[in-house]
């Protein structure tokens, strides 16, 4: 089957500046030819890491190569514990080290985690510098790569030490999927499934009729899963650019689920559920809150359950999760502020809206029923 032809979307953003985001097969290859096409260079750091780096990390740094730029691959161990300050500073020492400028540029090549990191690095080193993104898997591709956000995680909470940082290029190339844990790609889904939740009815049901990952691949293959991306790039991207910097409350619409899904995240030490694991609870417990406060319609609560679980997603906590302290972890979430919490609620498939009557009395009644 001949590769689909890559599709270009300018991400639209406030500003003079936007993210130019090519989504195609064999994309990898072209690495150095789209990055010379809107930077310079030629010094750039690829930060990866431990999982990505062993399986594209000399690829692209030889693409990179051939095209004249002299890369330096930065590999850090994977997971989420690797976003922190005293990671960030270490990836600073090494691009210091290799004489980078404020004319070099920074590659992520990885998955949301990487982009979170490689993102903020860009945007401190040298007070700013270029970033590329090169997502390896699905959430990446659809979710964390869109918007400029980018952070470390503390003690206290997750990505509560960021900065907003645009890339200039992201490389959505979809073979880099088919390397991928079943785990990890059926992660991604519970950010489409967000998307669809907040701002596409249409959507929700393309992917209900779908009724799993198996049936989407053997239906339409690499097309199907391309045209998806590129949606869930349009809405996210529609989003942003009503309210770039997260202060007119229109972003925060994104944020639905994952006000309950960092809390869960932290209170399993980052190891229990992956990102899109936790969203999944998260989402489950924003639709009994929806129900009870903004009329979200039973039926539609259980069909939203049932297609996370049509990905092998998370809808019910295990029984000895230690729920206590999922409630000692939400204070600390971004979206608290003054001890109030703005929380994004759905009253029907494809729309949402956000909340000031939510009380912490029901987050923490909608986490006892997961």
């Amino acid at each position: 089957m001949e590769s689909e032809p890559a599709m270009t979307e300018p991400q639209p953003r406030p500003g003079k500046q936007r993210s130019r985001i090519e989504i195609g097969a064999a994309l990898l290859a072209r690495t150095g030819e789209l990055i010379h096409e809107i930077l310079i260079g030629p010094h750039c750091a690829i930060i990866s890491d431990s999982n990505v780096a062993p399986l594209f990390g000399d690829r692209v740094k030889q693409r990179l190569t051939s095209s004249g730029l002299q890369p330096a691959l930065i590999t850090i161990p994977a997971g989420e514990p690797s976003k922190t300050l005293e990671q960030v500073g270490a990836i600073c020492d090494q691009m210091i080290g290799a004489g980078l400028d404020r004319q070099s540029f920074v590659i992520g090549l990885g998955g949301g985690m990487v982009g979170d990191i490689s993102g903020f690095v860009a945007a401190i080193y040298e007070r700013g510098i270029p970033h590329v993104q090169i997502p390896t898997t699905l959430l990446g591709m659809v979710d964390s790569s869109i918007g400029g956000k980018t952070g470390v995680n503390t003690r206290d909470g997750k990505n509560l030490i960021g900065a907003v940082h645009h890339p200039s290029l992201v490389i959505d190339d979809v073979d880099l999927l088919k390397t991928l844990p079943r785990r990890q790609l059926n992660q991604g889904f519970a950010e489409i499934i967000k998307h669809a939740i907040i701002a596409d009815a249409e959507m929700f049901e393309r992917v209900a009729r779908a009724s799993g990952l198996e049936a989407m691949q053997n239906a339409s293959g690499t097309h199907a899963l391309q045209s998806l991306i590129h949606r869930n790039i349009e809405i996210k991207s529609r989003i942003v650019a009503k309210d770039e910097l997260d202060q007119t409350g229109e972003r925060a619409l994104l944020n639905f689920g994952h006000t309950v899904g960092h809390a869960i995240e932290r209170a399993g030490d980052y190891r229990e559920f992956l990102h899109g694991e936790a969203v999944s609870l998260g989402i489950v417990a924003a639709c009994a809150i929806s129900i009870k406060k903004a009329g979200l319609p039973k039926d539609q609560r259980d069909a939203i359950a049932d297609l996370l679980s049509a990905f092998e997603l998370p809808t019910r906590l295990p029984a000895n999760f230690p729920r206590a302290k999922i409630f000692d972890a939400l204070p600390f979430d971004k979206k608290f502020e003054r001890g109030k919490v703005s929380f994004v609620v759905t009253p029907a498939i494809g729309s949402a809206r956000l909340s000031s009557d939510v009380t912490m009395e029901d987050i923490c009644g909608a986490i006892d029923q997961l």
